[in-house]
């Protein structure tokens, strides 16, 4: 199926990552739903993006968290442009101990409704349309705090509610990979440190110490932390590139997990 024929929805994407996604979806042909919710601010400079790329696009505000509308709030999506192919399941909330300090019932609940029970709400909703696609594609997108969680340098990035959530998501994509095959992939991008996730344009990042960041940096085998442009590199990958992948994490960490430790030289040894 030709690009030009394809329908995406991409949640949480009044900015960063999901506004990134969304307009190079775009930029591809694909006509694009997107929704966003807070952050007011950014909502009128969303819309210039969208409209500077002249493709066909809906902008929806819903509240993700109220699973009563996520139903009614997808056939829209599918209502609007007459299918659905390809679901970007960006929403999250990121707990940061340097931000938030010790939980609260409220924060570990928003961050876990939003997080993961929104995903697979969405999921179930989009799953119908996606099928009748023929050709539907689900990422998920995750975080390495599922790994590594409260520890190391992340220590300050990296909440325990947070963390669970994450590793909750490679569940829901192996689960639904078998839910929605064989018409249906659903794979995971699990994100590092990258620019406003967890990373620069952040409010958590300004909070460290310059120490605080390097340790960051050194702990990560590339060097740097990630840009919009490498997760943006990752789902056009598995929009055009994976056919034949279902069920699978991507890991774009930069190197994070494995940790910036060095390998020593080969011992001359013994014999």
């Amino acid at each position: 199926m030709a690009n030009t024929d394809k329908v995406a929805l991409v949640l949480g994407a009044v900015k960063g990552i999901g506004k990134g996604v969304g307009l190079a979806l775009a930029k591809q042909g694909i006509k694009v739903a997107l929704t966003c919710y807070d952050w007011e601010e950014s909502l009128a400079e969303m819309q210039e993006d969208f409209k500077a790329v002249d493709q066909d696009h809906l902008i929806i505000k819903v509240n993700l968290l109220d699973t009563e509308r996520i139903s009614d709030f997808v056939k829209k999506v599918a209502d609007n442009f007459g299918r659905l192919d390809i679901l970007v399941n960006n929403i999250e909330r990121g707990g940061w101990p340097i931000v938030h300090g010790p939980y609260v019932r409220e924060q570990w609940d928003l961050e876990f409704f939003t997080t993961l029970r929104a995903k697979q709400w969405v999921f179930e909703a989009a799953l119908p349309y996606l099928k009748a696609s023929g050709d539907g594609l689900v990422i998920n997108f995750s975080s390495i705090a599922g790994i590594v969680g409260r520890s190391g340098p992340a220590s300050f990035i990296f909440n325990e509610g947070y963390s669970a959530a994450n590793r909750g998501i490679s569940m829901l994509t192996e689960t639904g990979a078998r839910i929605g095959a064989p018409n249906v992939r659903v794979n995971e991008i699990m994100l590092g440190i990258i620019e406003t996730r967890h990373g620069k344009k952040t409010r958590g990042w300004e909070l460290l110490t310059d120490e605080q960041k390097k340790a960051i940096v050194d702990h990560t085998l590339c060097g740097r932390t990630g840009t919009i442009d490498d997760v943006v590199k990752a789902v056009l990958f598995l929009v055009k590139d994976a056919p034949f992948m279902t069920g699978s994490i991507i890991r774009l960490d930069g190197g994070y997990v494995l940790g910036g430790d060095k390998v020593a030289p080969m011992p001359v040894g013994v014999v």
